[in-house]
């Protein structure tokens, strides 16, 4: 009673002893095992200074007394066999072990267990563990690492037990994991109250949970070999953490390299692909219908000036360009060519694009992987990576790029120019990207067709759009990633400039996989993808809708340099809804000051409502509105404004959306340049005034409390994650 149960651990930047680490791995992959003996385990967790409790191997049941009297009683016993894997299932687990005698027991019933479970299993003996302690101060959580698909090493934690299986209320980071997002981990999961004492016990030591973590992340980087780690469960106190039992798969191919293009090559060959001096269009046509017409239409009509080389074995003109058998016979060089020939024709078009230096390959048709035929789109791959050639798609609608009037596509042109960079992995939801930007007309800078990614995918375009000044924003429709690892190193480092919003398709776990482990199973889920995306700075909108309103309205926002954000609304019902959306959306409703309150009362009608929201009810004039909105960008304190307006005859809409953007336009020449959101309600004049305003650079719409202040919360996202909050 009163001993510590919880080994001390080295502080963070202890040196670990690979080397022992290293010979357990070898000796493993010799033997052509696929996971560690729970000694060995041991070894490992000592290695790189994770806390385990006192144990030893018994290979006979006095062995085991002996061990169980020396560590101290109660004990737990479990089997050690290479070819058993999970040790409960196999009966191969007796807890509460608490007397000699009762240890003989145990280990004899183990065995048997063992040999009924699988008789050709090979049984090394049995381990003997302290056992901790659970209940009153102490939580049960597990810390785990896998290699994902998609991500490569990922780290996870949650509550242990039950929880965990039933409500997958886990965290999850790449590794190597820092201290402060190994804590992040600890705090972010939902029920993370549990670890702050609940009910009158004591908070666990999240410090060490999060070193834990932290060192765990080190370990599946250093050996990439060890595919899967389980520490399930942890035993988490007051004074410290405890994993009581260490898991590890090996897989020799887990720790594989990923073959990637460096920086300086993607961004040589995109700005060859994105801002060509000459493209060539294989499969040119004169006849309406074709896609081979509709590139050439839209890259004649949209104004491009570069070269344009019609490519096709009748020769003759397309669209009056001379035409070429072959793209060999262009005299000039070629930077880009688009593909609008069937598939079965694109590879042998593809090899002389390589004899001629082309930077990259824009594959419309289709019939490649979507349609079965992998074997086919590999063979692409191949033929272009043999020259060095970049493929974009296939199965794509082709790409704009606005700046340099650029439309290689067979859609409808576009010409709005603006700062916004949108990319779509499905065709039809590129339309309804096209769709809205013109209906909305929302200027962009690129509009970019994926398709089935054989070879350019997301990180590719954020690398360009990184440098390219002509983006400030970049929006993405996104079913998978090829390799997401790349993509949320790229997107950590292009988020800190500008604004990567993400709609990742498929969130639902109807396409999770099944897995070996606590671990591998919880990260089949889109948990990972959320937590993952966020660690990258990555704005994840959780719909089509929402994620072209981002796009459409982060960009006229002003960085927020503070926290506190005002409601002024002329409709109580407005001021709730609003309320609720910015705790629904992570923002943070001022708590107001005194004398601000007396500022506000001064404007509105005695029947009104200070604080905040601030309710100046719905029959005051235009001055009511201007002075309380020119309030809210006065003071210093107020960072941000939510404007709620009800439609009166008092104050029209379009006055109210002249006189906000007086106001607005009045203080930015002062210099003082705030976000402001504007929720419309009434009759069909809203949407007039809503656009006026979007036009004027105040985020508005119509008919909804709602996405306003998800735009808002969206910009915060960005900007606490960018840095620049409050500095």
């Amino acid at each position: 009673m009163g001993t510590n149960l919880y080994p001390a651990f080295e502080e963070l930047g202890m040196t670990y002893d690979k080397a022992v680490v290293q010979s357990i791995l070898d000796q493993a992959l010799a033997d052509g095992r696929t996971s560690l003996s729970a000694p060995e385990a041991k070894q490992v967790a000592d290695a790189y200074g994770i806390p385990t409790p006192g144990e030893g191997l018994a290979t006979s049941a006095e062995g085991a007394a002996g061990l169980a009297a020396e560590i101290g009683f109660p004990v737990v016993l479990k089997i050690v066999s290479p070819d058993i894997l999970h040790k409960t299932e196999a009966g191969g687990v007796v807890v509460g072990v608490d007397s000699a005698e009762a240890a003989v027991t145990a280990y004899q019933q183990i065995i048997a267990n063992a040999k009924a479970y699988q008789a050709d299993a090979e049984i090394i003996g049995v381990q003997v563990q302290k056992m901790l302690v659970t209940g009153g101060d102490v939580q049960e959580v597990i810390v785990g690492a896998v290699t994902d698909q998609t991500f490569g090493k990922i780290v996870a934690f949650g509550l242990g037990g039950v929880l965990v299986e039933v409500l997958k209320d886990v965290t999850f980071r790449l590794a190597p994991t820092s201290p402060d997002q190994a804590r992040s981990m600890v705090d972010g999961i939902g029920a993370h109250e549990m670890l702050n004492g609940p009910r009158g016990t004591k908070p666990v030591d999240k410090d060490a949970i999060a070193a834990i973590i932290t060192k765990l992340s080190d370990l599946v980087e250093d050996f990439p070999q060890f595919a899967e780690v389980d520490l399930n469960p942890v035993l988490a106190g007051p004074d410290g953490a405890t994993a009581v039992d260490f898991r590890i798969i090996v897989d020799a191919e887990a720790g594989k390299p990923v073959d990637r293009y460096s920086q300086e090559e993607i961004l040589a060959s995109m700005n060859r692909i994105m801002k060509p001096r000459a493209i060539a269009v294989i499969g040119a046509s004169n006849e309406d219908g074709k896609i081979g017409n509709s590139v050439m239409k839209n890259l004649v009509n949209g104004g491009y000036q570069g070269d344009i080389y019609p490519i096709n074995p009748k020769g003759g003109e397309v669209l009056g360009l001379k035409a070429f058998p072959s793209i060999n016979d262009v005299p000039g060089d070629v930077d880009v060519a688009v593909f609008a020939v069937p598939a079965k024709f694109v590879g042998g078009a593809l090899e002389q694009c390589g004899q001629k230096g082309v930077a990259g390959a824009i594959l419309i048709p289709s019939g490649f992987a979507e349609t079965g035929e992998q074997e086919l789109q590999d063979e692409v791959v191949a033929i272009a990576k043999k020259h060095g050639v970049r493929i974009l798609g296939p199965n794509i609608y082709g790409y704009y790029y606005l700046p340099e009037n650029l439309c290689a596509t067979f859609c409808t042109p576009y010409d709005v120019k603006g700062s916004v960079a949108l990319s779509s992995q499905s065709g039809g939801i590129g339309m309804a990207i096209l769709g809205f930007s013109r209906s909305s007309r929302m200027g962009v800078s690129a509009i970019v067709g994926v398709g089935n990614k054989a070879d350019i995918d997301e990180d590719d375009l954020l690398t360009f759009f990184e440098t390219d000044d002509n983006t400030n924003l970049i929006a993405m429709h996104l079913e998978d990633l090829k390799d997401g690892r790349a993509f949320a190193e790229t997107a950590a480092r292009v988020s800190k400039k500008k604004p990567v919003v993400v709609l990742k398709a498929g969130r639902t776990d109807m396409g999770a996989r099944a897995a070996s482990s606590h671990t591998g199973a919880l990260a089949g889920n889109d948990k990972v993808y959320d937590d993952i995306l966020r660690q990258s700075g990555v704005v994840r909108a959780p719909g089509l809708n929402e994620m072209l309103q981002y796009a459409r309205g982060i960009p006229l926002l002003p960085t927020p340099k503070g926290e506190n954000v005002v409601i002024i609304t002329g409709a109580g019902g407005s001021g709730v809804l609003l309320s609720d959306a910015c705790v629904d959306n992570g923002l943070q409703l001022m708590s107001m000051p005194a004398d601000l309150d007396a500022a506000f009362k001064k404007f509105i009608p005695p029947f009104g409502a200070s604080g905040n929201p601030v309710d100046i009810t719905g029959g005051e004039p235009p001055s009511t509105y201007r002075n309380t909105v020119a309030l809210g960008l006065e003071d210093e304190r107020i960072h941000a404004l939510i404007l709620g307006y009800w439609h009166t005859i008092v104050t029209p809409p379009m006055v109210f959306a002249k006189l906000v953007s007086e106001v607005v336009e009045e203080y930015r020449a002062k210099g003082i340049d705030k976000p402001v959101v504007a929720s419309l309600s009434g009759d069909v004049e809203v949407e007039e005034a809503s656009q006026y305003l979007f036009e004027h650079g105040v985020v508005a719409y119509p008919y909804t409390t709602e996405t306003p202040v998800q735009v808002l919360g969206a910009k915060y996202r960005w900007a606490r994650n960018a840095g620049p909050l409050g500095s």
